[in-house]
């Protein structure tokens, strides 16, 4: 596996899971939010909730900002922009190999 197919690979694993991707999507409004604020809504506890924004961080999906006491985490971007030029180089591959079966069928 190269290393590109690695934070791939990580990344798509962090985002497999319901409450990750909730996570994100509260942070996709653009600003950094605390933990409480991001528990907000939510049965999970703030631990619960530090733990999945670490898995998060480790795919460089977030960062955090430490303000005085309080962690707020922000949602950096790139690694999404990553994926989706990946998933559109897989689809269209997967475009151009169905093309080719049509073509083929249809001979």
């Amino acid at each position: 596996m190269t290393a590109k197919q690695q934070v791939h690979a990580t990344v798509f694993a962090a985002l497999g899971d319901a409450t990750r991707l909730s996570l994100v999507a509260k942070l996709c409004r653009g600003q950094p939010c605390s933990i409480s604020h991001l528990a907000e809504g939510s049965r999970l506890t703030r631990q619960a909730i530090t733990k999945h924004l670490r898995v998060l961080e480790r795919a460089e999906i977030v960062h955090s900002i430490r303000t005085g006491r309080e962690s707020r985490f922000a949602l950096d971007p790139a690694p999404m922009e990553e994926i989706k030029k990946y998933l559109d180089l897989v689809s269209a591959q997967w475009d151009q190999a169905l093309s080719r079966l049509k073509s083929f069928v249809e001979d």
